[in-house]
């Protein structure tokens, strides 16, 4: 008998030291039995924290999963116990879930599938894992053979592509004045007829690629309802090789949509291969005879009022490239679009009459997640709106994500908005014209067994003489800041644009900090004016290193290294003659050994990767060089500037 193995492919599980309770484990029906790819946090218990609320948990969990992911187990967070029985509870809490979010959709195998326990010691994060056969649910059977994948993405994506559909749908609701309530009843009958139309017959999809494909594979292909089994068991579908015979729609494997000539990208989300479906509904395919349109009037037999609900659908779905399309399809994507029309129709039906909700679908993929996630918001409300961000808490509190930084804004959702032309650059991100962490990939530091603390996100390279702005010799200073607000940005703390110069002048003369004089001139500004601007435009606040020579410097390096692993903002360095930006230190503590990484704003050339870094405009910079050279200067203060993370959603 083959040896059960567990492999792991999230890059850790999101276990909270000293806590308790229970977290979902994900996987894949197109993944090798027994395969973690993520964990979702049990969040609605009843009682105690290892005690699902059941019909909250599904509810949650069938918006937030993909079609092409699952649950696949149970993980339980706890003091020292009963390994075996609470790896049991485990699995029953899991097997549980499955018949609230499944049913009977596996042929009714939902019940018997082979599940993952798993008990972990909250003090010291070890966990131990246990299996439960279908086949005999009430035994478990250890396992300690755990495969940590290396290449986590590569595995997720080198295999599997994604489906993405947009279905808008406007529902115009007739009802008698006199009996509003029958408003609420016509919603469910024609949301019913909406789903049931999905699989009729008459239907066809549109399935086309959005990235370049062979000359082998097909443009697009059309398939019809009547060709669709929307009934079978994914895990009874046969896969294709990459040869399959034939010449029927049905014979094409997903991968003939996809890249046969991958371009050299992180094997990720935003770079994963993408199938386009698009439903079209032909009433004409099978007419009988030619007939011209008839158009019928039924007149209302009493006052009558109108609302329309309006359902703006958009699914992303998970499959294995060698999967069949018409299975990817009738088991994915339809199943997707009438799951989140029926989480639609729940959060409209109670206010049908008194709100006019605004929900939209959005797709993220948070650090530390292979996977996208999607998600339901209300547009009715800002952002910012005490509801939207509790609904935003609660999702960073179930996906284990800190709560100081916005991870699930609208801003951080993928862009899905693609075209076949615009998906040539094989990403679903939009790019920017400014340089973006010209520091990835730079040359090590040189500074022997030392601890690296980097910026954590991603900004812009501002320097001197951009935007046909002659600041050179001056406005170092402003650059940095430029550079500390697009942090601000790409991390959507704020939508704010960069300022430029005069807007950073400006800024500071209506706070009082200068007279009117000092827009449109040349003078220089510190750390300290910088943190006046911060404050102002962006409502940061910071925090201000002082060093009365720069021979002072590395003796801050362990608190910047706390900074940079804690805040993770740029620092602007200011006093002396110049200002940097630093965005990060090498330090080695036992010999006090160290190198700061530079972001100089003093370069005046094009923006040339390559010239950047070899010209050593960003790079690691030793407190005394080989030579002998002081980069900071001993006879000159130094202010630092450490802007703070908001702490918000």
């Amino acid at each position: 008998m083959e040896k059960t193995s567990i492999r792991v492919l999230c890059p850790k599980l999101l276990i909270i030291r000293n806590g308790s309770g229970l977290q979902w484990l994900i996987g894949s029906p197109f993944f090798p039995q027994f395969t973690i790819l993520s964990t979702f946090a049990c969040i609605h218990t009843l009682g105690d924290s290892t005690s699902p609320d059941y019909n909250k948990e599904s509810e949650d969990l069938r918006t937030l999963l993909l079609r092409g992911f699952h649950i696949i187990g149970a993980l339980v967070i706890g003091s020292k116990c009963d390994l075996e029985r609470v790896a049991g509870e485990a699995v029953d809490a899991s097997r549980r879930v499955r018949k609230f979010l499944y049913g009977d959709e596996y042929g009714g195998k939902s019940g018997k599938q082979d599940l993952i326990g798993a008990v972990a010691d909250s003090e010291s994060g070890e966990i131990r894992f246990f299996v439960s056969r279908g086949e005999s649910p009430t035994g478990l059977e250890s396992v300690n053979s755990i495969i940590y994948e290396d290449d986590s993405g590569k595995y997720v994506w080198d295999t599997g592509c994604l489906l993405h559909c947009e279905l808008p749908i406007k529902l115009p609701l007739y009802f008698s004045v006199n009996s509003p309530s029958d408003a609420g009843e016509m919603c469910l009958r024609a949301t019913e007829a909406i789903i049931a139309k999905l699989q009729d017959s008459d239907v066809t999809y549109v399935v086309e690629t959005l990235t370049e494909t062979s000359a082998e594979a097909p443009g697009s292909v059309i398939l019809h309802g009547a060709e669709l089994n929307f009934h079978a068991d994914l895990s009874d579908v046969k896969h294709f090789g990459d040869n399959p015979q034939g010449s029927l729609a049905k014979c094409f494997p997903c991968s003939y949509f996809c890249s046969k000539n991958r371009v050299v990208l992180p094997f990720s989300v935003e770079h994963a291969d993408m199938i386009q479906v698009s439903l079209l509904l032909n009433k004409s395919r099978n007419s009988a005879k030619f007939a011209a349109p008839v158009a019928e009037y039924f007149p209302a037999s009493e006052q009558t009022k109108v609302i329309v609900v309006d359902y703006k659908l958009e699914v992303l779905c998970y499959a294995a490239k060698d999967l069949p399309v018409t299975y990817a399809v009738a088991q994915l994507v339809v199943p997707g679009l009438v799951d989140q029309l029926n989480s639609i129709k729940s959060t409209i039906l109670p206010n049908l009459l008194t709100q006019n909700l605004q929900l939209h679908p959005y797709h993220f993929c948070p650090p530390g997640f292979l996977h996208p996630i999607q998600v339901i918001y209300e547009l009715s409300y800002g952002e910012t709106e005490m509801k939207q961000v509790e609904v935003r808490r609660s999702l960073h509190l179930r996906l284990g994500l800190p709560f100081d930084r916005p991870l699930l804004r609208i801003a951080n959702a993928l862009n899905l908005s693609m075209t076949k032309d615009s998906a040539k650059s094989n990403s679903i991100r939009k790019g920017s014209s400014l340089l973006r962490d010209v520091h990835v990939g730079i040359p090590s530091s040189g500074v022997s067994g030392g601890l690296v603390s980097l910026v954590q996100g991603s900004y812009e390279y501002h320097h001197y003489l951009q935007d046909g702005f002659d600041d050179s010799g001056w406005g170092c200073a402003y650059r940095s800041l430029q550079t500390i607000v697009s942090w601000f940005r790409c991390q959507h703390y704020s939508s704010i644009e960069v300022p430029s110069h005069r807007e950073i002048q400006q800024a500071l003369v209506e706070i009082g900090d200068k007279d009117p004089s000092f827009i449109g001139s040349r003078e220089w500004i510190g750390a300290i004016e910088l943190s006046f601007v911060l404050d102002k435009l962006l409502g940061v606040s910071c925090k201000v290193i002082n060093v009365r020579s720069g021979a002072e410097l590395p003796e801050k390096c362990r608190e910047l290294a706390f900074h940079f692993e804690n805040q993770g903002t740029p620092i602007m360095i200011g006093g002396g003659v110049l200002a940097y930006t630093l965005l990060g230190v090498d330090y080695n503590e036992s010999s006090g050994d160290c190198a700061f990484l530079i972001l100089d704003p003093h370069y005046t050339g094009n923006d040339d990767l390559k010239k950047i870094v070899n010209g050593g405009w960003c790079g690691w910079k030793k407190a005394v060089d080989s030579r002998g050279k002081n980069f900071f200067l001993h006879d000159k203060f130094y202010n630092l500037l450490l802007p703070q993370r908001p702490d918000m959603v």
